[in-house]
This record gives structure tokens, sequence and C-alpha cells, in this order.
């Protein structure tokens, strides 16, 4: 039984701080082509180091080109890609089929990742992307975990499910919404989070909320430590951290104790699996948005999964960020990028 940990890079040092805690894989963005483009994406020369420094500590590196390309920006992707490919880069996380086969025709030993952003939702659309060159997909968010077991049943390709972080409203790479309130397309890398801003709710031209405005779009963070049994026994290989807009404090301190739990579960399945209250409040104490839900996995939806409270929330507790920078910061890598 195996299974793998991968963890968010916004920056090198968020990098570096996910390996320090014992990530088997890091996913990160580069100068162009990524849904995160605002997160500290290293340039070309930083980017090729941090492959380099994956290698090093035997991890793997999936580099980010899951955004909408228009036609120009394709004829350019050889020349981006191509650095990062022969300095070693493990795979490519897409989103858009014209990348998809661009790819496997340029770069046809490298292994691509079918982004969640394509909504993969069941055995059928595992097959066809398996069909183009695929090598694994990253399922939708709104997936059961009877479904991811359908998938793998039916499908002999790996599979890739989120297991912490945000949970958007809709359908990852279906969401229009910021295109049309904020005028950024989360398509794009640019997404202006609409769904994480206050609303007043009305009915017949009455409002509802009779207070303050509600965050009512805006869904709890996922934490799914206790289902981790579950997830790896439906079929999941890869278990997804989601956080490259967070910090390298909260990429380190997620993946040391998703890391502590993976390990005793893989090294002796039947044993019975329980999760410290402390681990579950520490993930709180690192980031939440007015507590956890386990997300769809085990129901359709419903309001326990919302947070209309309050949008964010990040720790001010001082003694954890300082021994987390000291723990998997300062230690493996003093000097500053």
């Amino acid at each position: 039984m195996k299974a793998e940990l991968l963890a968010p890079a916004g920056s090198y040092e968020s990098m570096t701080a996910a390996i320090a805690a014992g990530a088997d894989a890091v996913y990160i963005g580069g100068s162009r082509f990524g849904a995160r483009a605002y997160a500290d994406n290293p340039d070309e020369d930083l980017l090729k180091r941090a492959i380099d420094y994956a290698h090093t500590k035997k991890r793997r590196l999936y580099l980010t080109v899951n955004t909408l390309l228009k036609d120009e920006e394709l004829e350019e992707l050889y020349a981006y890609l191509n650095p990062y490919y022969r300095e070693g880069m493990d795979a490519v996380i897409v989103q858009d089929f014209g990348v998809l086969r661009y790819i496997r025709d340029m770069f046809p030993e490298l292994d691509i990742h079918a982004s969640t952003q394509m909504g993969i939702t069941g055995p059928y659309g595992a097959e066809f992307l398996k069909g183009l060159g695929a090598t694994r997909v990253v399922t939708a968010r709104e997936l059961s975990l009877a479904e991811i077991r359908s998938i793998h049943e039916s499908v002999d390709i790996e599979i890739e499910s989120f297991i912490h972080g945000a949970l958007c409203f809709c359908y990852s790479g279906q969401c229009l919404l910021s295109s049309m309130i904020g005028g950024r397309s989360g398509n794009r890398g640019r997404c202006a989070q609409p769904c994480r801003l206050p609303y007043d709710l009305y009915e017949n031209g009455k409002r509802l909320n009779k207070t303050q405005k509600q965050y009512l779009l805006s869904p709890k963070d996922i934490c799914t430590l206790e289902l981790l049994p579950q997830l790896i026994e439906s079929g999941v290989y890869s278990m997804k951290i989601e956080g490259r807009m967070k910090s390298p404090e909260y990429a380190a301190g997620v993946v040391r104790i998703y890391r502590r739990y993976l390990d005793r579960y893989l090294e002796n399945p039947q044993k019975k699996f329980q999760v410290r209250r402390e681990d579950l409040q520490e993930l709180q104490n690192l980031y939440s948005r007015g507590g956890f839900s386990d997300g769809y996995y085990r129901r359709q939806n419903g309001p326990g999964m919302m947070s209309p409270g309050q949008s964010n929330y990040c720790t001010d507790n001082e003694k954890l960020l300082q021994e987390l920078k000291r723990e998997y910061l300062d230690r493996e890598f003093p000097e500053k990028i």
C-alpha cells in the first residue's frame, strides 16, 4: 500500500519547508500559466534550482500549467517548459485540453496530471483523459468517497484528491463569478475570490439577514485527517494539500501533521486509527474559516460546510509560528533567497 503526500509551494521557501516537514512531492507555479498568478512564484533560474533541490532530497516536483491559454500563448509554451523539462521536472498539471495535447506531442516522456480544473467527476472522464495521455487525474472536490472508488475500480490511472485546504463554492474550472464581478478570470490564474466577500440575502425584496452582511458563499476549509484510511482504501494515491497562497509556516505545519498520521496508518492499517484533538486544533490554529468540514466525501451538501460568520482566519499564535520557522525554515535553508 502506497500513498503520496503532496504539498503546496507558493514560493521557494514554502517548497523547502514542506519537504523538510515530510512532503513526498510539491506542486509549484512558474512565472507564467499557473492558477495562482499572485503567489510568490519563482523565476526560471530559481525554479530550476527548486527542481534540483527536490531531487537532491529524493522528492518530486510538479509544475502547474493549469490555466486556459490563448492561441498565441500556446506558441510560447515550448520555450517556457523546455528548460524545466531538461532540468528534470517530474510532471506538469494542466487544465487546457490543447495544452495537454501539445505537451504530449512535444514532451512525450513527461507525465501529465489532469487538473481538478478539468472537472473530473467519474470513470468516463478519467478514461477519456487517460486516452489523451494523462497519467494522473486530480478529482473534482465535489466527489464522494464512493465516486472516487468507482474511478479507481474502473480506470487504471493514478488518482489525486484534495485532503486539506480551501473549498471553492463552484466546481473548479467552471466558475465565472470572478470574471463577472471582479473582472479577473479564475481560469487565467487571477481569481478575485468573490465567494469570500460579504453579501446580503434577499427574498421577495426583504432582507433576511437582520444585522450585518454575511459570507454566504464562503465554504469552510476541508480537513480530512480522520478520513485518511477511507481515502486510501477508496483508491486515492496522492493526498493533496491546498495552499499556494499561504505561508511557508502553513505548508510545514499542515504537512507535518498529515505526515505523522499517514505514516501511522500505512505502517499498520489494522490498528485502530485515532486522531488527537490537539492536532486538529493545531490545524485550525494555522488557518481556518470558522472551523473545518470534510467536504463532500461523506455528504452531498449542507449548511455545515459553509462559514457565513467569517471568511478567513490566520493564527496569531506566535509561539507556533516561531516553532515551525525554527524547525523547518531556518534549519533547512538558513540563507535568504
